[in-house]
């Protein structure tokens, strides 16, 4: 599906004219026309809007796609990674190990990863 088509869809799901969402994101209503028939597409500052409107993400209208949940889901295995004491203690020990053993840990890294793509 096309951004416009998106714009359309999502107009009508939010029972909006063209002439009420063009008020909403600050454009005329020709412009709302043109994007939905796909004439022109909106800016990034107008799809930011368009997703304020429409409480979706800018990503939604642009592609299709959610990634807010992607996003949240993200941010939450990270602040998980980054507070295991095993890493926090690896953190500060790293920095102290001699070059030797960073290039043994680098070495042993990329097998690991050649292992998990198959290129064994």
């Amino acid at each position: 599906m096309s951004v416009g088509l998106r714009i359309k869809q999502l107009r009508k799901s939010s029972h909006l004219t063209q002439k009420q969402l063009a008020e909403r994101v600050n454009v005329s209503s020709q412009v709302i026309s043109n994007w939905e028939r796909e004439y022109t597409e909106p800016g990034s500052d107008d799809v930011k809007e368009l997703a304020k409107v429409f409480d979706c993400s800018a990503d939604y209208i642009l592609l299709g796609e959610n990634k807010t949940d992607d996003a949240v889901n993200e941010e939450k295995e990270f602040q998980a990674f980054i507070n295991d004491p095993e890493l926090e203690r690896w953190h500060r020990e790293l920095p102290q190990s001699d070059e030797e053993d960073l290039r043994k840990l680098r070495d042993m890294w990329e097998i690991m990863r050649r292992d998990k793509k198959g290129d064994k």
